[in-house]
């Protein structure tokens, strides 16, 4: 007989074998894989720290120093500006009286007299419960954006010529928003304790604290876990005029 006619199969353990050995390079090689993909995220270092928020922190903390810094030169500009305006344009005594008032009532200008300062602050490290109240919560320790409008409301209400968050003034589209435990306003962020200034007749602005339901609820919560709460009189306060933006942003519908 001829070779070829009689040539003997191959074994069936032989051809069994082969895909077996293929797969198993195959496993390895995709083990490989994931370990250098691995290794070259991680750079030697722990995927899960939390670095990532803090540059976040850090990135926000500059863009708010930014901010600051572009404000006060907005504030510059804006005053020579003005200044070039009312030397050129011709109006008349009544009309810049009018416009005075305007200025005035939005804040643009700085406004000066009497008037009080209130601070709001968390409660201190550890604090517990008064006696006759029920442990606090994490959210019972810590002031949040109510807090902070309500002081604002009361004291617009008792007659406040102008008010200050922190270091900036507010306006009426100015917005108190609060995001976990910072102030965020006008495009910068605080954390507290957290000062609000107002010029006015002082017996009236505290009358108006006083007679504020959201106030009174927020002094429970003074009083039962130690949240900061202090009201400063001033017989002389300057408050400066608001030196951002007053372009309005807002969304069109996409043609």
């Amino acid at each position: 007989m001829s070779n070829s006619a009689g040539s003997p199969e191959e074994p069936a353990g032989r051809r069994n074998w082969r895909p077996v050995r293929l797969l198993t390079a195959a496993v390895f090689a995709l083990a490989g894989l994931i370990f250098v993909t691995s290794f070259n995220t991680a750079k030697g270092t722990n995927i899960r720290t939390d670095a990532s928020l803090l540059k976040l922190s850090d990135l926000i903390r500059e863009r708010s120093h930014k901010n600051a810094e572009l404000d006060e030169t907005t504030a510059t500009v804006r005053g020579e500006v003005d200044a070039l305006a009312r030397r050129d344009d011709g109006s008349t005594e009544a009309e810049d009286a009018k416009l005075g008032a305007l200025e005035k009532a939005a804040g643009t200008t700085k406004v000066a007299g009497q008037g009080l300062t209130v601070t709001l602050n968390d409660a201190p490290p550890g604090a517990q419960a008064a006696p006759g109240y029920p442990e606090p919560q994490a959210n019972d320790l810590v002031i949040h954006q109510q807090d902070l409008q309500a002081v604002v409301n009361a004291l617009w209400k008792g007659g406040a010529k102008g008010i200050r968050v922190m270091d900036q003034r507010l306006i009426s589209t100015s917005a108190v928003r609060c995001v976990g435990n910072t102030l965020i306003l006008q495009g910068r962020v605080y954390s507290p304790p957290y000062r609000i200034t107002a010029v006015g007749d002082t017996g009236k602005l505290q009358r108006a604290l006083d007679d504020s339901p959201a106030i009174q609820n927020y002094l429970l919560y003074v009083k039962a876990y130690g949240l900061g709460w202090k009201v400063d009189d001033h017989d002389a306060v300057t408050l400066p005029g608001y030196s951002g933006t007053v372009d309005l942003h807002y969304a069109q519908p996409v043609s």
